[in-house]
C-alpha cells in the first residue's frame, strides 16, 4: 500500500482542475487526489492539508496565488465567511456546467449508464434573492444577541448578517427587526455547549407571489418574552400575516417543531402557476418559488398525461406537484409522512376547487400497498423523495407497482443514480431522460427531473 504523498497540516501549492460533487476543488499530486475547499477550477492556490486518507486528502485554501479564469468578484459583504453560499465567486455559467457534469457523472459511475441521457440544465431565472424560506440562528455578541447563518464549515459559530443575498429586502428587514427586539429585551441567545440561554432560531417564510410572510421564533423552554411586544415589532412589517412560537428544549438544532400561533393566520399563501397553496410553519415547499414553477411544469410535461390516468404522487408535500398534474389526470393519490403537509395538501385541493385528488399521511414504504389496493394500478408514479432517496421499503414497493412510467424529481444526483440502478436492474425500467434544474445558485445543490419507463 503506497504511502500518501502529503501529511496533515502540510502547506503546499496546488492547481485546481475541476469541481467535485459537493463543491470542493479537485487537485492532483502525481495522480493523488486532493479535494480543496474554496478552490475553483483554474486556480493556483496555497492550501493546508486538513485530512489524509489512503486514496485522497482534503485541504483548505489559505491563499489564491493565481485566480482561474472562472473566478469573479462576490457581491455579498459576508462572503466567504458565511456558510449560506459556496460559489458566489464562481462565474454562473461555470456553476451550472459543473452541476450538469455532477448529474451525468453520478448516472455514469453509480447507475452504470455509459451514455446517460441527460438534457441541458435549466438555469435559474434569478441568481440572487431567490429563497422563500430562511432559517437563522441566534448567538451571543459584544452588543447583545446576534442573528445570522453559520460560518462556513462551522456548526458551532454563527455570523451576524446585515444583508443576505439569498433572501429578499423584506426577509432581511424582518430578521434585523427581530435582532433589534432581542437586544432591546435583553434576551440571551442559547449556548448549546452550556445548555443555557434562551433564543435559538428564527424562521421566515415568504409567499413570493402573494407578498405574505410567516415568522416562527424558536426558543428554549418557557415563554420568557413579552408576547405583545414581539407582535408589535413584527406587525410593523405589513407583509407579516402569521407569527408562531416553538420550544426546543433538546440539544438538537431543529426548527421542525410543533408551534403555538401568537398572532394572525395559521398559514400564509403562495401562488405557483395558476394554483394557490397554503403554507404552514413545518410544511414542505420548494424554497425557490420561481424555479418551483419551472420544475413542476417540467414534471407535468414528462408525465405525459392525456386525461385518463391514475397518478400516484409519492412524497407529495403540500400537494404542489400532484395538484398541478390533477387537471390532466383522472385521479391523483398523494402520500406524505408529514401530517401537517397532508393537512395543507387537502386544504390546497379545496382552495383550488380540485376534486380528483386525495392525500394521505403515512410512510411511503409502509402504506403504498394499501393505497394500491384502494386506488388500483397507476399509469404514472411521481416521486419527490428527500435527499436520502427511496429509502427503506419504498423502492421495492415502487418497483412492485410496475407502473409504465415513473417521474423522479430528485434533489441529490447520487441517490437518484443509486435508485435508478435498482429500478433498471431489478424491476425492468430504462432511464429515458434526466433534465437538471438549477434551483439554488451559488450552492452545490442541483435538482433534476427524470423519466423512467418500464417495458410492457
Amino acid at each position: 500500500m503506497a504511502t500518501p504523498p502529503v501529511t496533515r497540516d502540510e502547506e503546499l501549492e496546488l492547481r485546481v482542475e475541476s469541481l467535485a460533487f459537493g463543491g470542493n476543488g479537485v487537485a492532483r499530486l502525481d495522480g493523488f487526489v486532493v479535494f480543496v475547499r474554496a478552490g475553483l477550477p483554474g486556480d493556483t492556490v496555497r492550501a493546508r492539508i486538513t485530512k489524509v486518507q489512503r486514496r485522497h486528502a482534503e485541504a483548505i485554501t489559505t491563499e489564491v496565488i493565481e485566480a482561474g479564469p472562472q473566478r469573479v468578484e462576490a457581491p455579498c459583504a459576508h462572503y466567504p465567511a458565511c456558510g449560506g453560499c459556496r460559489f458566489q465567486d464562481l462565474d454562473y455559467e461555470a456553476q451550472i456546467a459543473a452541476k450538469q457534469a455532477w448529474v451525468e457523472d453520478s448516472l455514469r459511475r453509480i447507475a452504470g449508464i455509459a451514455e446517460p441521457p441527460v438534457g441541458q440544465i435549466i438555469p435559474a431565472d434569478d441568481r440572487f434573492f431567490y429563497r422563500n424560506k430562511m432559517e437563522y440562528s441566534f448567538a451571543p455578541g459584544p452588543d447583545g444577541a446576534e442573528l445570522g447563518l453559520h460560518r462556513a464549515g462551522r456548526w458551532d459559530e454563527v455570523l451576524d448578517i446585515e444583508r443576505c443575498w439569498l433572501t429578499t429586502d423584506v426577509g432581511n428587514a424582518i430578521r434585523n427587526t427581530v435582532r433589534d427586539w432581542a437586544r432591546e429585551e435583553r434576551l440571551a441567545p442559547y449556548d448549546q455547549a452550556a445548555g443555557s440561554g434562551y433564543l435559538r432560531h428564527l424562521v421566515i417564510r415568504e409567499g413570493r407571489n402573494t407578498g405574505q410572510a410567516l415568522v416562527q421564533l424558536v426558543t428554549h423552554e418557557r415563554e420568557r418574552f413579552e408576547r405583545e411586544r414581539l407582535i408589535e415589532v413584527l406587525t410593523a412589517h405589513p407583509e407579516v400575516k402569521s407569527i408562531h412560537w416553538a420550544v426546543n428544549d433538546t440539544p438538537a438544532e431543529i426548527t421542525n417543531l410543533p408551534t403555538v400561533l401568537l398572532w394572525g393566520d395559521e398559514a400564509i399563501e403562495e401562488q405557483i402557476g395558476d394554483l394557490r397553496f397554503r403554507v404552514r410553519p413545518n410544511a414542505f415547499l420548494q424554497t425557490n418559488t420561481q424555479m418551483a414553477a419551472r420544475l413542476y411544469d417540467l414534471a407535468r410535461s414528462e408525465a405525459g398525461l392525456t386525461g385518463g390516468e391514475t397518478v400516484y404522487d409519492l412524497y407529495c408535500g403540500i400537494g404542489t406537484i400532484g395538484l398541478s398534474l390533477a387537471q390532466d389526470a383522472l385521479t391523483v393519490w398523494g402520500i406524505e409522512v408529514s401530517e401537517e403537509s397532508v393537512a395543507c395538501a387537502i386544504e390546497n385541493a379545496e382552495l383550488n376547487a380540485i376534486g380528483n385528488a386525495a392525500f394521505f399521511a403515512g410512510n411511503v414504504g409502509q402504506v403504498l400497498r394499501d393505497l394500491h389496493e384502494r386506488a388500483g394500478d397507476p399509469e404514472v408514479v411521481v416521486v419527490d423523495p428527500p435527499r436520502a432517496g427511496l429509502a427503506g421499503k419504498a423502492l421495492k414497493r415502487l418497483g412492485e407497482l410496475a407502473a409504465p412510467r415513473v417521474v423522479y424529481v430528485s434533489c441529490n444526483p447520487t441517490t437518484l443514480a443509486g435508485d435508478t440502478k435498482r429500478l433498471v436492474e431489478e424491476y425492468g425500467y430504462r432511464l429515458v431522460r434526466t433534465t437538471p434544474v438549477d434551483m439554488f445558485p451559488h450552492t452545490p445543490h442541483v435538482e433534476s427531473v427524470s423519466v423512467l419507463e418500464r417495458a410492457s
